[in-house]
């Protein structure tokens, strides 16, 4: 049993692995490549396409569980993949239709494969393996001519998708695999689909039913202000810092290579932290609080540092490089370990965040993560959205404050969660 858990979590972290990589040194190159094109026929926006998908994402979200109780976890995985593989596809022969259209489907293909993971691995995890197997899914997610570059991305996310068909069933689903086959003599295969359907069908509505419910629970809205802030960060990282690497004058001709280096850079923090906080740290209670903390810290000081070393206007130029000046005479080596602590700190809350939820609700998996990338969704979706239009300063200082209360209302649902777990059972 547990060796086919392992088996299921490690493969899982590989296939996002491979689609993840695709995807994400996608969206750190986006909005670089877009401004570098001279085509009559495309005028897209790299922000927007992001915006464009969050916002979809956000909303899909209530009713991925649906979708997922129906199809199934693994296959909603493999379809969600195929989604975000044509989305990649499209820039090896880009066109604005195309663009923004495949923007709107990946929207909905996250959603589905976002919620169909978190319930996966709280269905291969219990509650001495929910922190181990979390975080060795983070750390794998995190290992990671114009044309040729697209096309290796799209063979990489390709390859992702597909691994998802070799997952194995849980010990669950097994179960009721064989109960089917011990009543199939007594049962038309017609009968058997019709129950199955039904059965998805009282499943997805029960599924949405406790979304609703959970939304109003007094837990979900404190934690809501750190799935805020993580949608956030998700957005800075991910898109807007690597266009402010590209856009400082002062880098000169290294300054789109840094991209691509700074995105790495990112992924071993994230590593980094995947590892050390999910795997090496065994004590949950010290663990959760604390780490969540040093993640704030990090982030802080990684705020500071580009808000001296990134000159102001970096997010918001487009067709030319930044005017304004720094604090600082721009560094490649404060920029890149701004990626490392960003890549770091994200981790920490990303890894707290799935741990506190699969513990909580390990019974209402779906349901949790659902409205987890609902809130962080929503929140990237307008942070994408205000990124082209707002200075440097004012991004940092929007996170900053943000940040801080999302610590704060995590520590108070930690300390609510251990006085519960002290209470005396009658």
């Amino acid at each position: 049993m547990a060796d086919f858990r392992t088996y299921n979590v490690v493969i899982l972290g590989i296939g996002f692995l491979f689609i993840f990589t695709a995807f994400t040194t996608c969206g750190n190159i986006e909005q670089t490549v877009v401004k570098s094109l001279h085509n009559a026929t495309f005028s897209g926006s790299g922000y927007h396409s992001l915006g464009i998908i969050y916002g979809i994402f956000s909303f899909a979200n209530l009713l991925a569980p649906t979708a997922v109780a129906v199809i199934g976890p693994r296959f909603t995985m493999f379809f969600s993949g195929i989604l975000y593989s044509g989305y990649i596809a499209v820039f090896i022969s880009p066109s604005s239709w195309s663009f923004y259209l495949t923007s709107v489907l990946i929207g909905f293909g996250a959603a589905l494969l976002w919620t169909a993971q978190g319930h996966f691995l709280v269905e291969n995890s219990d509650a001495s393996t929910i922190n181990r197997n979390t975080g060795m899914f983070w750390a794998l997610l995190q290992c990671r001519d114009r044309r040729i570059m697209f096309i290796a991305l799209l063979i990489t996310s390709v390859l992702g998708t597909l691994s998802f068909l070799i997952l194995r069933k849980s010990g669950q689903q097994e179960e009721e695999v064989l109960t089917e086959e011990e009543g199939r003599s007594l049962l038309s295969s017609r009968q058997i689909y019709k129950q199955r359907a039904n059965s998805a069908i009282r499943s997805a509505k029960t599924e949405f039913k406790t979304i609703l419910h959970l939304f109003g629970t007094k837990t979900i809205l404190l934690l809501s202000f750190c799935m805020a802030y993580s949608g956030l960060e998700l957005c800075f990282y991910s898109g807007v810092y690597g266009t402010c690497i590209g856009a400082t004058a002062q880098f000169g001709d290294t300054s789109k290579a840094l991209i691509g280096i700074s995105g790495i850079v990112v992924g071993f923090g994230e590593i980094v932290g995947g590892g050390l906080f999910g795997l090496v740290l065994k004590n949950n209670r010290f663990r959760r609080t604390s780490v969540v903390f040093l993640g704030m810290v990090v982030h802080f000081v990684a705020f500071y540092l580009i808000f001296l070393n990134i000159p102001d206007d970096a997010p918001v130029v487009f067709k030319t490089s930044t005017q304004h000046k720094p604090y600082l005479s721009p560094s490649v080596s404060i920029a890149l370990l701004c990626s490392f602590l960003l890549g770091l700190g994200d981790s920490c809350f990303n890894t707290q965040l799935y741990s506190i939820l699969g513990r909580v609700y390990s019974e209402q998996s779906a349901p949790a993560f659902a409205i987890f990338k609902f809130v962080q969704s929503v929140f990237a979706a307008v942070a994408f959205f205000y990124s082209g239009y707002l200075l440097l300063t004012w991004q940092l200082l929007i996170m900053v404050i943000l940040g801080f209360t999302g610590t704060l209302c995590f520590f108070v649902v930690e300390r609510m969660e251990n006085i519960s777990a002290d209470l005396p059972e009658y």
